[in-house]
């Protein structure tokens, strides 16, 4: 059974995403002791509020230089939700410009949707054929958003030395990145645990590459 510790830096909804982790075959521990953070096989971070909040209580607890230290040895991080925006390099909301991890560059921003925001319900992706975390999933699979910032162009360029990041898209309003899978580092803007049975799938395609 593999190791899976959630990050816990004050935000996030943690007790069902221990659930989902759990239910999808993970040994989880909900903890910010560094050591184990690092120690796991995989590290959850999630994330729901605003951008610079969630930044903060990351710093609290060092999680931008866990985060850091795991990807540095190749260790598999996954982001959901805030825990996705914040691995961009920047924020953006209300005016008020937060630095973020940086792990890849970019600004999350308000989804060009308005009056209909939050995104709030399901909705389907477009990802790529090669996609781990959605294998064996069909076209129409949805997953449940509730979000009104999103990363919406992809500004990492390619390396000869490193694949290219796989990258799903949807949509509302205009195209935003739902989903990266890029080396040990993957995230979902949208909530596996919250989106049932295909939620639980994503979640076990992820544990089940640790």
């Amino acid at each position: 059974m593999k190791s899976v510790v959630l990050l816990d830096y004050g935000s996030g909804n943690l007790h069902s995403a221990e659930r989902a982790l759990a239910r999808a075959g993970a040994r989880v521990e909900v903890t910010a002791d560094p050591e184990r953070a690092l120690a796991a096989d995989g590290l959850v971070v999630p994330g729901v509020g605003a951008y610079a909040a969630c930044m903060a209580g990351l710093r609290g607890v060092r999680g931008e230089r866990i985060i850091g230290q795991r990807l540095a040895g190749g260790r598999p991080v996954l982001g959901i939700c805030v825990g996705m925006q914040i691995l961009f390099a920047r924020g953006v909301e209300f005016g008020v410009e937060t630095e973020g991890c940086g792990e890849w560059p970019g600004t999350v921003a308000r989804l060009d949707a308005a009056p209909v925001l939050p995104h709030m319900g399901w909705n389907t992706v477009t990802a790529p054929a090669d996609s781990v975390l959605f294998a064996g999933m069909d076209a129409d699979t949805r997953f449940y958003f509730v979000h009104s910032y999103a990363a919406q162009q992809w500004d990492l360029p390619d390396s000869d030395h490193l694949a290219p990041a796989k990258l799903t898209w949807a949509e509302h309003g205009s195209p935003f990145l739902a989903a990266v899978e890029n080396g040990p580092l993957s995230a979902t803007q949208f909530h596996p645990e919250k989106s049932g049975d295909a939620g639980a799938a994503l979640l076990k395609n992820w544990i089940d590459a640790l």
